[in-house]
């Protein structure tokens, strides 16, 4: 089975990531997306996060009910920070009878070479690259690249958090059940309010 590997720390988790795995599902011979929520990004300050289980929460409700998406957190028992290329070796040996593909952005893809062991990550895997504004995929590393044209919307989950601490909506950006957790549980708001 082709498995679309998303890594991300999904802090929230927001309409814009669902539609992308739906593009992918719709346009490639993926036959599943795994959500993998990172718990530390070595490119990401962890003190801007929410603890990994309530971002992995927050992509079950996502999520809940669509049988071609699921809630990984098989990066949550691995070392930290997070480095694709041995959550991709443990999933390899874990998984001996799926293909993986490994989704991201342009913009993650313009600075790949930044990546711990990216030449192996390049050399043995197949990229699935939704475009980003601003960031064109004109090298490719000699890599299994697959340029998608994903329907884009100007959503981040820098712009939710923004939101909600300043106690605006995010109804339509998040989905609903999210929204609803996120609201419940005071996410994102700053201690002092």
């Amino acid at each position: 089975m082709k498995i679309g590997l998303y890594f991300g720390s999904f802090n929230p988790i927001h309409t814009g990531h669902l539609i992308i795995a739906n593009h992918i599902l719709n346009v490639t011979d993926v036959k599943k997306v795994w959500f993998v929520v990172s718990p530390q990004n070595p490119f990401k300050t962890s003190s801007t996060l929410l603890r990994e289980y309530d971002r992995f929460h927050l992509v079950q409700l996502a999520i809940e009910g669509d049988d071609r998406l699921k809630a990984s957190d098989i990066e949550f028992s691995l070392p930290k920070p997070s480095y694709t290329v041995h959550t991709l070796a443990y999933l390899k040996e874990k998984y001996p009878n799926y293909q993986f593909k490994i989704i991201m952005g342009s913009d993650s893809f313009q600075n790949i070479n930044k990546w711990k062991n990216a030449d192996v990550i390049l050399k043995n895997y197949h990229l699935l690259i939704y475009n980003r504004p601003g960031f064109n995929i004109s090298e490719t590393h000699n890599a299994k690249v697959e340029l998608l044209n994903a329907p884009l919307l100007e959503i981040s989950a820098t712009h939710v958090r923004k939101l909600v601490e300043e106690g605006k909506s995010v109804k339509y950006l998040v989905p609903s059940k999210v929204e609803d957790e996120i609201l419940a549980n005071r996410y994102f708001k700053k201690t002092s309010q």
